[in-house]
């Protein structure tokens, strides 16, 4: 590896431990996170009872309506907190290249979600005692899962570094989140080819805007080549456009 792809990492690993410490010194991402377990597992718990179904896609299913809310909350603050206490200006006086600022607050946001993501083990366990699942399926639920948060956090960090007030980062990143995933329901799509007869728009939207049919090919256990690049080429461009944000604050 080259120094500066080093340097790149090295620079990114400190910003991330520093964010992740921060994260629980204050007590929010605690609280939050566990708000949010709890949530999910009750949600998985109510729909395992009714229908009585050893697998875990109800839980995939009903998952990214509860992060479409949970996720803005947690990236709203990555910039727009360290702008509205004035830790911008000592944060990015560090010897430290905008890259390694933004892939660091990211891969942090990105740990705690997977704390998240790991909080949902004893789902797992339980239906492991109960039946036989199709491990290989609940491990492409994870993956899409965690492709999926680690694109809302991308785009919620963006939005972050665009406005230096968390409330507007966050109502953004939710209104853009819910847009994400409402423009792949079949029913809003339904909706909108009807009012656009001869143009399709709804369907237009779903097949090129939308994350929820990408998310369900991967809940679905088909990691396909064009859902993996929507996520990972979507999150990149996000990051990219943040650190070029970044540069230009911190000049």
């Amino acid at each position: 590896m080259s120094a500066r792809p080093l340097g790149l990492v090295r620079g990114a690993y400190v910003i991330a431990a520093r964010e992740f410490s921060a994260w629980f010194d204050s007590g929010v991402a605690t609280a939050s996170t566990i708000a949010a377990l709890l949530l999910a597992n009750s949600i998985f718990m109510n729909e395992f009872f009714l229908a009585g179904r050893i697998d875990m896609t109800p839980f995939f299913a009903r998952l990214p309506l509860l992060l479409v809310l949970f996720l803005p909350a947690q990236s709203m603050r990555l910039w727009a907190e360290d702008r509205r206490t004035r830790t911008f200006e000592v944060l990015v006086t560090l010897p430290l290249s905008a890259g390694s600022l933004v892939l660091g607050k990211f891969a942090a946001a990105l740990a705690l979600y997977a704390l998240f993501l790991a909080g949902t083990a004893p789902i797992v366990v339980m239906l492991c005692v109960l039946g036989s699942p199709d491990l290989g399926l609940v491990a492409s639920g994870y993956l899409g899962a965690l492709l999926f948060g680690g694109l809302l956090l991308a785009l919620g960090g963006l939005l972050s570094a665009l406005s230096p007030d968390q409330v507007v980062a966050f109502v953004l990143g939710a209104l853009l989140s819910a847009s994400l995933v409402l423009s792949g329901d079949e029913r809003l799509v339904a909706v909108l080819d009807g009012l656009f007869q001869g143009v399709n728009v709804g369907t237009w939207i779903h097949d090129s805007f939308s994350a929820l049919p990408h998310y369900d090919e991967l809940v679905g256990g088909v990691a396909s080549l064009a859902a993996l690049t929507y996520f990972v080429g979507l999150s990149a461009l996000a990051l990219w456009l943040t650190t070029v944000i970044v540069r230009r604050l911190r000049t």
